[in-house]
């Protein structure tokens, strides 16, 4: 599925394009420090270890957000009304992880498309699904 401009072009069903976002640790640590967001699990293999994970982890905010720009990538003139986000096992920094994305319900009327999201981590595991709404303008 290309870019969407336009809800007439959005169809019940269809698919966003995957994503395989950079979640190295340079990436990983330089959003934890813009948010403010600096623990040692998400930042530091050795000492997410201790607390009991195979590495450091991909905070579930980070997640939301690489969700969110993968619907913006997806239909940058839309307003994401809202999402929501289950997370269901660890991301790994440094790891391969996929993003995915399907329009599962739309309203004429209110030019909205609801989605439902996923992220699968690199060995397979559904780490994070959930769902979104959005609007368009036109």
């Amino acid at each position: 599925m290309s870019t969407i401009y336009k809800f007439a072009e959005v169809e019940l069903g269809d698919e966003l394009p995957n994503e395989t976002p950079d979640v190295s640790m340079a990436k990983v640590t330089s959003f934890c420090t813009s948010a403010k967001h600096l623990f040692e699990r998400f930042t530091d293999h050795e000492a997410a270890k201790k607390e009991g994970f195979p590495g450091a982890i991909v905070p579930g905010i980070m997640s939301q957000g690489l969700l969110a720009a993968m619907i913006h990538k997806w239909a940058p003139g839309c307003n994401i009304m809202s999402i929501d986000t289950v997370f269901r096992g660890s991301l790994l920094v440094d790891s391969n992880i996929t993003m995915t994305g399907a329009v599962t319900d739309t309203d004429d009327d209110e030019m909205t498309a609801e989605l439902d999201l996923s992220i699968i981590a690199e060995d397979g595991r559904t780490g994070v699904i959930g769902t979104a709404k959005v609007q368009f303008l036109s």
